[in-house]
């Protein structure tokens, strides 16, 4: 058929041609017995009632960018299928860190109260619509939730993190309708199989990671490398001038390295404490950045940084490969188009974030960072012990980073919330191995991959909510 199409076609394109007419069954009839094997089309699923509220959990300040967060507004979502099956999904929003514009231009509470409208605005848009993939599901409705979001915060440039912020607990709540219509019980099954590849890992451990804020003392941290943490979040960008936040911070580097970089740790391959610096987009030039650098290699303190995050504001299209050390993307890489620019720039390291960039966009980062062979690691929003666990999971199958042995995972709620033991009660598996830190480490055993850290298992705290509204 094909020779009399075309009598110039070459050996090759004649196999290629042949090799698909066979995989079809048309020419091998035994190569059909391997469909048993393909996956099962996934259900179509309609949704039939939406429904959201939100619980304002305060904190001790958090300083960052320039400023400080004191209170996390925790988005809660409601799915309920043509079935009768009822999913909620959670999410924290981090309006300051998803766009500092509107966190400037509001006060904390208006911030908040923006992103939530934009919760709310997906919700209505999805009810009584079907959807089988809740990959495709976020896709569809991105573009249209952030130009509302544009709209409403009168910022013609507002950040796709912002509305992607927005989308957590909508975007959890369909991957768990997903699983319950699809008789999926464990997170392992839940992963497609086109991002199967870039979760491959089952770390037995995860480092746990805290984060200080800008001005912390050196004695402070010390104090947490006392208890058993290894690697830290340690937040730099001092407020002020350029000039003013480069001393501070040179200052602090050679406080910190003088306080814990003697320390030894088994999980790291030369036995020292790693640096994780991050500047959430302080730094306005490349020079800053490489005196701060060069300060790191006078003191000795310079192969020991692991990593340094976000330095330049994204718009800063300085190339970052050419430093000597490892520059991770957080809030610029916003969608997998984003975070393919930033590899192009240099940067050499993604951190991940399924508690803010919804679990959707993070399969496809990290798919593509398995392909380009950049290591990923997971960073923190603040978020409540539940969202920990739904990162943890994904921490806990990364790739391993680097120079470590371990999955890699910041968690800096247990030190910003103020009631971190009143929200460790919602978790549904609070009792579990995995849940609290133990001498630094997540111990993400057997037990956690069966139980998914419980991210499958409904929170009766949060089923409570939406009681009266059955």
């Amino acid at each position: 058929m094909f020779l009399k199409n075309d009598e110039n076609i070459s050996r090759r394109d004649f196999i290629n041609r042949a090799g698909v007419i066979a995989a079809a069954g048309m020419l091998a009839p035994e190569i059909t017995s391997a469909s048993t094997h393909l996956p099962k089309p996934m259900k179509t699923i309609r949704i039939k009632n939406v429904n959201s509220n939100f619980e304002r959990e305060p904190l001790n300040p958090y300083r960052f960018k320039g400023s400080a967060i004191t209170d996390s507004w925790q988005a809660i979502s409601l799915l309920e299928s043509e079935s009768g099956t009822r999913k909620i999904g959670i999410g924290t929003q981090g309006v300051l860190w998803s766009d500092s514009k509107v966190f400037a231009g509001h006060s904390e509470s208006a911030g908040n109260a923006l992103m939530y409208a934009m919760t709310e605005r997906s919700l209505q848009m999805i009810k009584g619509t079907t959807f089988s993939d809740p990959v495709k599901l976020l896709d569809d409705i991105l573009p249209e939730v952030l130009a509302y979001g544009k709209k409403i915060t009168g910022n013609p440039d507002l950040r796709k993190t912002f509305a992607l912020n927005a989308l957590v607990s909508v975007d959890n709540a369909a991957w768990l309708l997903y699983a319950k219509e699809n008789n999926i019980d464990q997170f392992d099954k839940l992963i497609p199989a086109a991002y199967q590849p870039g979760l491959p890992h089952r770390h037995e451990k995860v480092a746990s990671i805290p984060s200080f804020s800008v001005g912390t003392s050196a004695e402070r941290i010390k104090q947490a490398a006392d208890e058993g943490y290894f690697i830290m979040k340690l937040k730099t960008g001092s407020a002020g001038t350029q000039q003013e936040m480069i001393e501070k911070d040179i200052a602090f580097l050679s406080a910190v390295h003088k306080a814990i970089g003697h320390y030894e740790t088994p999980y790291t391959q030369n036995g020292k404490i790693p640096y994780y610096f991050d500047a959430n987009g302080r730094y306005e030039k490349k020079e800053t950045l490489l005196r701060f650098l060069d300060h790191a290699r006078k003191i000795g303190a310079f192969d020991q940084i692991a990593v340094i995050e976000e330095p330049f504001e994204e718009r800063n299209e300085a190339f970052v490969g050419d430093m000597g050390v490892r520059v991770a993307a957080d809030e610029s890489a916003h969608t997998v188009e984003d975070a393919a620019h930033r590899i192009e720039l240099g940067y050499s390291a993604i951190a991940v974030k399924a508690i803010a960039k919804t679990l959707s966009m993070t399969m496809k980062i990290t798919q593509l960072a398995y392909e380009k062979k950049v290591p990923c690691f997971c960073a923190d929003l603040t978020v409540n012990p539940i969202l920990v666990d739904w990162n943890k999971n994904v921490a806990a199958r990364l790739q391993p980073f680097p120079g470590m042995t371990v999955g890699l995972q910041e968690t800096n709620g247990h030190q910003y919330y103020k009631n971190w033991e009143k929200l460790m009660t919602y978790h549904p598996k609070k009792d579990g191995s995995w849940v609290r830190t133990q001498k630094g480490v997540y111990l993400t055993d057997a037990t956690f991959y069966a139980e998914s850290g419980g991210i499958l298992t409904p929170s009766p705290h949060y089923e409570e909510m939406f009681e009266t509204a059955q």
